[in-house]
């Protein structure tokens, strides 16, 4: 069993591995985000990306997707858990609220959703009904409420190119389809990591109410920003002890 975790917004360089190595790594993608932090974390192995890169230096849009997702592969990974920064589309997801999303729409236009550019080795077509791992999922659910920390169970997340936040009628548009949080990063790294056959979830903290709620000043990166940072101790520790709780079955 080995790990991934992909470190977002404000978890780009976690302290919390024991025995932590850096290794410089280049996939038939090219290169990942940043070197793989390889470690131990409750006895078991773990490899970290930083998924902007170790100073967030990296733009959503030009994330290299397919290496980071391809870097876990090859180092053998066995589970994805992943970390993203996302805005509130609804009344009851508070700021600071842990949401473990079950669904996602891509609304990205400019990357590489697939590692199948061609089907010269045959047809792919890879199911996607239920993009994150409902057992991973259940783990971080229960080991969240065991900690007391009551998560939203399910939630469909909305992934934007960006960098650019969202106009009001497009946060109202992204509501009306159905979506609870949007963010500028799970797609398509969710959509790789099932193509590549990795088990993968995702715990969103929630940061900001988008631009929908008339209420609500218009959201900014130092917002974000400070909330992810004001929460992310409580994100190690359930990356923690859902690591501890993971067994092999």
């Amino acid at each position: 069993m080995k790990i991934g975790i992909v470190g977002g917004t404000g978890l780009d360089n976690p302290d919390i591995l024991k025995k932590c190595t850096e290794i410089e790594v280049e996939t038939r993608f090219g290169k990942p985000s940043s070197v793989l932090k390889t470690g131990i974390i409750e006895g078991k192995e773990v490899v970290i990306i930083a998924r902007h890169g170790l100073k967030h230096q990296i733009p959503p849009t030009h994330v290299n997707n397919r290496a980071n997702i391809m870097a876990f592969k090859d180092s053998g990974v066995t589970h994805i858990i992943a970390t993203c920064a996302s805005g509130s589309l609804r009344e009851e997801i508070g700021i600071g609220d842990i949401v473990i999303p079950d669904q996602f729409i891509d609304f990205t236009r400019h990357r590489d959703v697939t590692f199948h550019d061609d089907f010269n080795n045959g047809v792919v077509h890879t199911p996607m009904a239920e993009p994150f791992d409902p057992s991973l999922r259940q783990l971080l659910i229960n080991t969240a409420n065991s900690t007391g920390l009551k998560p939203h169970k399910t939630g469909t997340i909305i992934t934007i190119e960006g960098p650019r936040f969202s106009t009001k009628a497009e946060s109202r548009t992204f509501r009306n389809w159905g979506a609870d949080i949007i963010n500028m990063s799970i797609t398509p790294e969710v959509i790789l990591a099932n193509e590549a056959g990795i088990p993968y979830a995702c715990i969103a903290i929630s940061t900001d109410y988008d631009s929908w709620r008339e209420v609500s000043s218009n959201v900014s990166w130092d917002e974000i920003l400070h909330v992810f940072e004001s929460n992310v101790e409580k994100v190690k520790q359930l990356i923690i002890a859902s690591i501890r709780n993971l067994s092999s079955d």
